[in-house]
């Protein structure tokens, strides 16, 4: 599919599900999920990077923007854009230190960050309000010079801010995977050695993508933490990386739309779930399980597999009758 085609499907996403959808909450929180599990899928899908860092970018982008926006307020896209910075900031220091190892070792770095970032924010309540996290997170209004441009006090409202940003951040990020500059991360993925033989920076191009990952999730957290009204300690956790990864794997590695894909899985069967069982997290466990041992290419793979096989069995055409002859048909 071509960029155009990608960004059309991901407009008609975007408008489709408040059309079946009953909570604009939880269709924001797919689409802020969404924006995590794209920024995720750099890393993973076209870089080959499992980083457990994620959670960490997540967290700085939540308490970036509650503390911008309520002990020293500022316009609210001022604070996005802050929050925005913080994210690409904290991941170019988890990069710049954990791209020096590859494999196991790289894993364990970023996991070990990860806990490193946790208990930093743990220990510092006067700052990110320790285990009670930031309260009473306001959601302002997109207004210029007193004037409301946008209105973000009800759900629905709130959610098209957060699809026009959705929207963008995915156009920009098919960009970067479409550049020169994305093709040579696929390139650092498929063989390091043949990349750094032909003289490409191995480290350069990883510090970059994990800065650009670390922006887009930053931003989802920023995003996540408006919507809620709160900057809970549980954004920083380790937990937060897993269920990013796990939404990026389900959808399907290197593809930024099977990240719209797997987040809103996620966040749509936990919801379902967790009205069915109060231990639904047992359940969505199972769920996974069924879909890690039978999906390895997550669910666009098998929606791509399904496809073509609707394809192969489509009953091809009839052949055009054979035209008469000059000498009324005879041979």
């Amino acid at each position: 599919m071509s960029r155009h085609s990608h960004l059309l499907l991901a407009l008609a996403i975007v408008v489709a599900m408040p059309l079946f959808m009953h909570s604009g909450s939880l269709a924001s929180e797919v689409l802020i999920y969404a924006l995590a599990a794209m920024g995720c899928n750099l890393l993973l899908g076209y870089t080959g990077l499992l980083s457990f860092g994620q959670g960490i970018f997540f967290g700085l982008g939540s308490y970036t923007i509650a503390l911008l926006l309520t002990r020293w307020p500022l316009p609210m896209p001022l604070a996005l854009l802050a929050a925005i910075t913080m994210g690409a900031a904290g991941a170019a220091v988890v990069g710049w230190i954990a791209i020096r190892q590859r494999g196991t070792y790289f894993v364990m770095l970023t996991l070990a960050f990860a806990q490193m970032f946790y208990f930093i924010a743990y220990s510092l309540p006067g700052l990110t309000g320790g285990d009670n996290g930031l309260l009473d997170i306001p959601r302002p209004s997109l207004a210029v010079a007193g004037h409301t441009l946008w209105p973000l006090a009800s759900p629905w409202q709130y959610y098209g801010f957060v699809a026009a940003l959705f929207l963008v951040a995915f156009w920009l990020l098919r960009r970067v995977c479409d550049s020169v500059f994305g093709r040579t991360l696929l390139a650092v993925r498929d063989n390091e050695e043949r990349a750094a033989a032909v003289g490409y920076d191995l480290r350069l191009l990883k510090l970059q993508a994990f800065v650009i990952s670390g922006a887009v999730t930053g931003l989802a957290g920023a995003l996540h933490a408006m919507m809620t009204g709160i900057a809970p300690l549980s954004n920083a956790e380790y937990h937060t990386s897993e269920m990013i990864i796990v939404m990026t794997v389900i959808g399907g590695t290197g593809n930024l739309l099977a990240s719209v894909l797997g987040a809103a899985f996620y966040v749509l069967l936990g919801d379902w779930l967790s009205t069915l069982w109060p231990r639904w997290l047992l359940l969505l466990g199972v769920v996974l399980m069924v879909v890690s041992l039978g999906l390895q290419r997550g669910l666009w793979g098998l929606g791509e597999s399904l496809w073509m096989l609707a394809r192969r069995k489509r009953p091809a055409p009839p052949a055009p009758a054979a035209a008469p002859s000059a000498n009324g048909g005879q041979a």
